[in-house]
């Protein structure tokens, strides 16, 4: 029996795309990357790393696993990636686990 099953008695299961959100924002840091894509903003590694006072390889460390994680998109521009924000894959994430916890903790 899962650990899922055992606290929701197996009716809800979080998706994995969900738990790799929520690892994802169990970071301080990661939190405090996410900040800097409010409204809507398009920033490089560079620009991220820059404004994190944080090194380039650190910084496209975190956004990949934010990427991952369905909270940001990515495109590339030549030799530059930027990222920005993800509402699609916030909302089902956020989606997911409200219906988890509805299940699991009403």
């Amino acid at each position: 029996m899962s650990e899922t099953e055992s606290a929701c008695g197996g009716a809800a299961d979080l998706s994995d795309a969900t738990r790799r959100f929520l690892k994802a924002l169990a970071s301080e840091h990661r939190q405090q990357t996410m900040m800097l894509f409010q409204g809507g903003i398009e920033l490089s590694v560079g620009e991220v790393a820059q404004r994190l006072e944080a090194g380039q390889s650190t910084a496209s460390q975190q956004l990949t696993m934010l990427r991952e994680a369905g909270m940001l998109t990515s495109r590339r521009e030549g030799k530059t990636v930027y990222y920005r924000a993800d509402p699609t894959g916030i909302s089902a994430a956020l989606t997911d686990l409200q219906t988890y916890l509805a299940v699991c903790c009403p």
